[in-house]
């Protein structure tokens, strides 16, 4: 359970569906309930696929790159202390590219919008997908294994209903309480990468002997 509820807070925190409901509110404003709601759900199966593969095939990727596990967690923390920041400062939309002219363009004309912007990178980002890729070598007993593709699930079930209800959220919440809400997830988003950071550097000192 302590797993399960470490891996869940990790990976919300850092996806912060909350974040995404103004911009979901925007691209779906013309759509009718039951269009709105197929969007939601396209969105939540993409993320669950996107953050499945990034843990199953992290591995994989590290071994392919040559990347060490210290450098991936050091890289993984500046990304998402980097997310914690825009969300602190209130710059989430900037920081994942949505106030670009050409993007905002392509936005307002795109179809289907479950895949891209919205599960990636809005969502599942390179925040999320490091922290997995981290988890997959940290974690290899069936169990744990296990246990975080359900948190996995979890989150994007999650995501889901947060989506679903992104039109009652923006009335009942308003653009300050979800921006409220931001700022104090961006804070946690902070401290996990700053942790992650810390972790990597103590690990590298044990195996120089210092």
């Amino acid at each position: 359970m302590e797993l399960f509820l470490f891996a869940f807070a990790s990976l919300f925190s850092i996806i912060n569906p909350l974040g995404t409901v103004p911009v979901f509110v925007g691209l779906t404003s013309e759509e009718s309930t039951k269009e709105r709601n197929s969007t939601a759900l396209l969105t939540a199966i993409n993320i669950i696929a996107i953050l499945a593969i990034s843990f199953f095939a992290g591995t994989f990727m590290l071994a392919f790159f040559g990347i060490s596990l210290n450098a991936l967690r050091i890289a993984g923390g500046l990304i998402i202390a980097t997310s914690g920041f825009a969300l602190l400062k209130g710059e989430f939309s900037k920081h994942k590219g949505m106030k670009n002219k050409r993007v905002r363009k392509d936005l307002s004309t795109r179809e289907k919008f479950s895949l891209t912007p919205l599960a990636i990178p809005m969502l599942a980002g390179p925040g999320s997908i490091s922290l997995l890729i981290t988890f997959s070598q940290e974690y290899s007993i069936t169990q744990d294994i296990l246990i975080i593709v359900a948190a996995i699930i979890v989150v994007g079930i999650c995501t889901y209903f947060i989506l679903r209800s992104s039109f009652l959220i923006t009335k009942f919440l308003g653009a300050s309480g979800i921006n409220a809400i931001s700022r104090i997830v961006g804070f946690i988003v902070i401290a996990i990468g700053v942790e992650y950071i810390i972790g990597a550097v103590l690990n590298i000192f044990k195996t120089m002997n210092i």
